[in-house]
């Protein structure tokens, strides 16, 4: 029993080294696109969706998301997702397990959790404007009235 406890990790019992994050938007099906903190791409898809993220990025990091909100007519957003140390961790102290501590939450990544479960964002309509440029060319006859007046012999 004192080896169990010596060598036992408290957030790996209690947290987990994933997380579930429901991602919604407003107005819905907007193209999602989430990148760690190395920009590597590691979800693609439409809102709404639900996933895992790991919450462990390398022994002693924590994981860091930018999840990018895309869909024609909007805006496109760009929200982080974090992860936050869990106060489980601090239970290797406790229960005296040294390992825990020292190993294996930070090597799995159980000592940090999820901030936030849910991202529900709203886009906002795009206010830019694209212009077609394009040149008409006007018979005498179709020229509105009012651009007469503009009108300049060029040749006779």
């Amino acid at each position: 029993m004192a080896t169990s406890i010596l060598f036992s990790s408290c957030a790996s019992i209690v947290s987990k080294a994933s997380y579930p994050i429901s991602i919604n938007s407003a107005p819905s099906e907007a193209k999602i696109v989430i990148k760690d903190k190395k920009g590597i791409e590691i979800f693609a898809g439409q809102t709404p969706a639900t996933l895992k993220l790991k919450s462990g990025s390398g022994f002693f990091g924590k994981a860091r998301y930018q999840v990018s909100f895309n869909k024609n007519g909007y805006d496109t957003k760009t929200v982080p997702v974090e992860f936050k140390l869990d106060g489980w961790y601090f239970g290797n102290l406790l229960l005296g397990g040294v390992l825990g501590m020292l190993i294996i939450d930070p090597a799995t990544g159980a000592m940090y959790k999820l901030d936030t479960e849910f991202l529900n964002e709203t886009l906002v309509q795009s206010t830019a404007s694209i212009e077609n440029k394009e040149l008409k060319v006007y018979t005498l006859n179709e020229i509105p009235t009012d651009w007469t007046n503009h009108l300049v012999e060029v040749a006779k």
